[in-house]
């Protein structure tokens, strides 16, 4: 709960305290601040327990940390039936991305066989196309 809170944060806290309530009240307001927190969990806790009896048995093991978006989609992706680690681990994002950095700045690599050339390389490189010299460029008269 307080795990970015430093030393000299809490240090901080605590002389705050003593200087506002004073060191004969601050016993009793620290009772009473974990008594109030420790009802608020009780009774949060009772309203997940009356909302799961509702639901029924079919949501048994419903948890409420799920309906935050980045918890259900990281627990759907590490669910084994849908085969996605396989599929992550057989996917080297560095070494595809240096493929790609090669193939822009024309260096050559390793060649791998590829389907989409018969030399097994794609050139990406830009090459300028020399036209025939009687070859004129295309003329758009609607365009000037």
């Amino acid at each position: 709960m307080f795990n970015d809170i430093g030393p000299l944060e809490l240090v901080t806290l605590i002389v705050l305290a003593v200087l506002i309530f004073g060191p004969e009240k601050l016993p009793k307001v620290i009772q009473d601040v974990t008594r109030t927190i420790r009802k608020i969990r009780d009774f949060s806790e009772s309203a997940k327990q009356d909302i799961r009896q509702e639901l029924g048995p079919e949501f048994k093991d419903f948890e409420f940390e799920d309906l935050n978006p980045k918890t259900f989609i990281r627990k759907q992706l590490d669910n084994d039936d849908l085969g996605l680690k396989e599929i992550r681990n057989g996917f080297d994002l560095k070494k595809e991305m240096a493929e790609v950095t090669d193939a822009v700045h024309g260096r050559d690599t390793d060649p791998s066989p590829s389907p989409a050339a018969p030399g097994g390389r794609v050139d990406m490189t830009k090459k300028p196309e020399t036209p025939a010299a009687d070859d004129r460029p295309p003329f758009d008269m609607d365009a000037t």
